[in-house]
């Protein structure tokens, strides 16, 4: 994990850390492991940008997105055709490509990797609506340019440029309406539903995300876009546990970023790079600076965007592990000069995402764009965080011949670190003062610390067996005392074997001392009290 570390504070992609690692362990590195296989690293590597763009989904907030929604879907379609043919053009005549090489070349690199963005974008204070075009476009614009790298490496001639644009469309549409049932019904169906375990509802959602993408595929529409959508929607849905969930969401984008980069870099035969090092840097400027540029700011003419955030914009076009794995395309397809294409574009993407990473926020400060960091922070919030105080939450029920009845909540006289937080009362919630009165069919919610929690459960069962004046009158738990066992003459005896007690939070058959899961979200297990 000390690569998270370094690609957090230094502001660099974590794509160079772990291809660094990966060429270390490969060809020519350290170990010298042989790895050759394209289409492998290709199956692994689709199977981690859809859960990176799930992630990517599940984080994307529709309050900073919707207003951008029409220019971040120009910029993905219309600036990506703009940006492929000045780029190929660039490979043609300055690099000396044929054309459907350089065709792939331009389609593979004009593609913003989700990866890079999410993880550079979200540490640099920018406004809403910059980080909002530049994160749905890296998460829209997978799916077009997937589609012109399979048309281009296709063995035979390439379709006209109309038929592209219909099989784009077309596929669009079938991956956007798939992703937005597909959301809609899942967040449908898990704000009705209770699964059994708070645990299961960071997989369900992910799940229903991937599901998403399978579905898209399934009906010749775009996958990417699908499971992109759906995690969108997923995310802005209020879901139960949603904090759990958004923290599992962010380690498993982790893990694929981590075995898909340093799978690519196992990939790559690094002294094959040399003589393709000086084409990728010619490649890689003209799309930074040219067509990158001119793409955003055409695409986004009709829109009213500043002319210094376009700017921000085309600087911001980060390319990562997308257009390295879509450059096995034409790899697993046999095309003509495609390990030459792999190399070019694996030094294109570590030398410019070298230099873009790590001065982006330099040129948003430069512009005046960057934003206070403290207005852009958001609020986690988990049902019961009480994993850092070892606390315990208790479910107490009140029976009808508890002599719990009638008292009120100031006179249970817990220990100092156990209070009532909440009742629930004829199917109604509420948090009750001192003065409440408990009532026959209650049930209690009490969060105690781990050092008082025997007491104070100790108290509750002296109370509901002598009432209020429990302690004085012969019955254990007494608040003078203040010790565990303290019982007096009936003490625990008198409880019944059938009543449990409160279960850790988070699961059944758990070890009541510990009293929190790894994600501090809580569970059930109601005692009855007599």
């Amino acid at each position: 994990m000390a690569a998270v570390r370094i690609s957090s504070r230094s502001g660099l992609p974590s794509l160079l850390l772990y291809l660094g690692i990966g060429i270390a362990l490969g060809q020519d590195g350290i170990f010298d492991v042989k790895f050759d296989n394209a289409e492998l690293t290709q199956v692994i590597g689709y199977a981690a940008l859809v859960v990176i763009l799930a992630e990517g989904g599940l984080g994307a907030q529709w309050k900073e997105v919707k207003p951008v929604l029409p220019a971040a879907a120009v910029v993905s379609t219309v600036g990506v055709a703009i940006s492929v043919g000045i780029t190929a053009s660039a490979a043609h005549y300055l690099v000396g490509l044929d054309w459907r090489q350089a065709l792939i070349i331009g389609a593979v690199v004009s593609s913003t990797d989700a990866a890079a963005v999410f993880s550079v974008l979200r540490r640099v204070p920018l406004p809403p609506r910059i980080t909002g075009v530049l994160e749905a476009e890296s998460g829209f614009n997978d799916a077009p340019v997937v589609i012109l790298v399979v048309a281009f490496s296709a063995v035979g001639p390439v379709e006209h440029w109309y038929v592209l644009v219909a099989e784009i469309a077309l596929e669009l549409a079938i991956g956007a309406a798939i992703g937005i049932t597909v959301g809609w019904l899942g967040s449908l169906g898990l704000r009705h539903v209770a699964l059994p375990a708070s645990g299961l509802y960071p997989i369900a959602v992910m799940a229903i995300a991937v599901s998403a993408y399978a579905a898209g595929a399934m009906a010749h529409g775009s996958g990417f876009l699908a499971v992109y959508l759906a995690a969108m929607i997923l995310g802005n849905s209020k879901l139960p546990h949603w904090p759990a969930t958004r923290g599992f969401a962010d380690g498993l984008g982790w893990l694929a970023q981590i075995g898909m980069f340093v799978l690519l870099g196992l990939l790559v035969t690094p002294h094959d790079l040399v003589d393709d090092f000086w084409p990728a840097v010619v490649v890689g400027l003209v799309l930074t600076m040219v067509a990158r540029p001119v793409s955003v700011f055409l695409s986004l003419a009709p829109f009213r965007i500043p002319g210094r955030e376009k700017v921000l914009m085309s600087w911001a076009g980060l390319r990562g592990a997308v257009p390295i794995i879509l450059a096995t395309i034409p790899m697993v397809s046999g095309v003509e000069g495609s390990t030459r294409i792999f190399n070019i574009v694996f030094v294109l993407v570590i030398v410019y995402t070298l230099i873009q990473g790590p001065t982006l926020p330099w040129v948003a400060n430069k512009l005046n764009i960057a934003e206070d960091p403290a207005e852009a922070d958001d609020l986690g919030i988990e049902s019961a965080p009480l994993e850092r105080l070892r606390g315990h939450l208790l479910s107490v029920a009140v029976p009808t011949k508890s002599k719990m009845h009638g008292v009120e909540v100031g006179e249970l006289r817990l220990p100092a670190g156990a209070a009532v937080t909440l009742v629930v009362r004829e199917n109604q919630s509420f948090v009750p003062s001192p003065a409440t009165v408990l009532r026959r069919g209650d049930e209690l919610l009490v969060v105690a610390t781990d050092p008082v929690r025997d007491r104070a459960e100790e108290r509750l069962r002296a109370v509901a067996e002598g009432g209020k004046l429990a302690g004085w009158l012969g019955t254990g738990g007494s608040p003078a005392a203040g010790t565990p066992g303290a019982t007096g003459p009936q003490g625990g005896s008198a409880i019944p074997q059938a009543m449990k007690l409160a279960k850790k939070l988070g699961g059944a058959g758990a070890d009541t001392r510990t009293g929190v899961n790894g994600s501090g979200s809580a569970g059930s297990g109601t005692k009855t009290l007599p």
